[in-house]
């Protein structure tokens, strides 16, 4: 397939390295709880088979060999980053710009036609809603206060690096988040095997329905579902696939895995964009199939948007 673009847009704010700010260490740094110990070793990266993007550089299939490593069984959620917020001042680059892009159907539907939205990349149901950040995820009109468990989004790389760094730990490479979203099978599609819905169930939170205009919700959220809705993966990780699309460390490029080292692979030293993984809750067959484990799409480090977060890792 040769791939479609804006699964994620990119808000190109400043796209200029940012440093991450010192914010002090967590009272808990560095705590494993909430995470599960991987092995590492030798497994094979990558997917060779007729759903992959060929232009987002899946392929082809080869095997890197990783350190252990901590990772979190979930996303990172509203309550979590709440911790951090209250702790230290932190300011979201949503909040600092005064504006983030938000989904035409997140957005509460008495003032959806009060909002223009944007042509990002040849699409148009993105809305560059002003005052829409991680506390108001739909804009103006929202808020998190029943979502404390829901993962948060409106964050940016530049974001999350800083909340892992206060808590002590750090983001994954994209060869960490895929050997650990696979739950130790090998070369299958999604973390459960090579079957969107085994036995007719569903195992993540992606779009039913008619893209982009109705979300049936078969799945039973239209939006985030809190992190811990579905059946987890063989090493415990909850929502690898679907829900909201997770940053890595790595800087983006489709084809350095073509020749980069297979040793604790990390991605190009330099960039203008990172890969994300996962694929989110706007993931549907008709237009982006890329809530797979080998896919894999990318976005500035300065962008925020309402289907997008992150989880963090240790190293042993």
């Amino acid at each position: 397939m040769d791939g479609k673009s804006c699964c994620a847009p990119s808000g190109d704010r400043e796209n200029e390295p940012v440093e991450v700010p010192d914010l002090g260490l967590s009272p808990e740094a560095g705590s494993k709880a909430g995470m599960v110990e991987l092995e590492g070793g030798p497994f094979l990266m990558g997917a060779e088979d007729s759903e992959i993007w060929h232009a987002d550089g899946e392929g082809p299939i080869r095997e890197v060999t990783l350190e252990p490593f901590w990772i979190d069984r979930t996303t990172v959620t509203n309550d979590a980053f709440v911790e951090f917020v209250e702790a230290t001042g932190y300011e979201t680059e949503a909040e600092r710009f005064g504006w983030s892009f938000v989904f035409h159907n997140q957005i509460p539907k008495g003032r959806r036609k009060h909002v223009e939205l944007v042509n990002v990349e040849g699409t148009t149901w993105w809305a560059r809603l002003g005052k829409a950040d991680w506390r108001k995820p739909g804009g103006p009109g929202t808020n998190i206060k029943k979502l404390g468990d829901h993962p948060v989004v409106h964050v940016s790389w530049n974001d999350a690096a800083a909340y892992a760094a206060w808590a002590g730990k750090r983001l994954p490479t994209e060869a960490e988040w895929e050997y650990a979203s696979r739950g130790g099978l090998e070369t299958k599609i999604y973390p459960w095997g090579d079957e969107l819905m085994p036995e007719g169930k569903h195992r993540c939170n992606i779009w039913q329905g008619n893209f982009p205009h109705e979300d049936t919700a078969e799945d039973g959220y239209a939006g985030t579902a809190p992190a811990k809705s579905f059946r987890a993966n063989g090493y415990g990780l909850y929502h690898s696939v679907g829900n909201v699309w997770e940053w890595t460390a790595d800087y983006w490029s489709p084809n350095f895995y073509l020749k980069g080292p297979r040793e604790n692979l990390k991605g190009p030293e330099s960039g203008s964009s990172r890969v994300i993984k996962g694929g989110s809750y706007l993931c549907h067959d008709s237009y982006c199939n890329r809530y797979r484990n080998s896919a894999r799409t990318r976005n500035t480090p300065d962008s925020s948007t309402g289907h997008t977060g992150f989880r963090c890792v240790i190293s042993v």
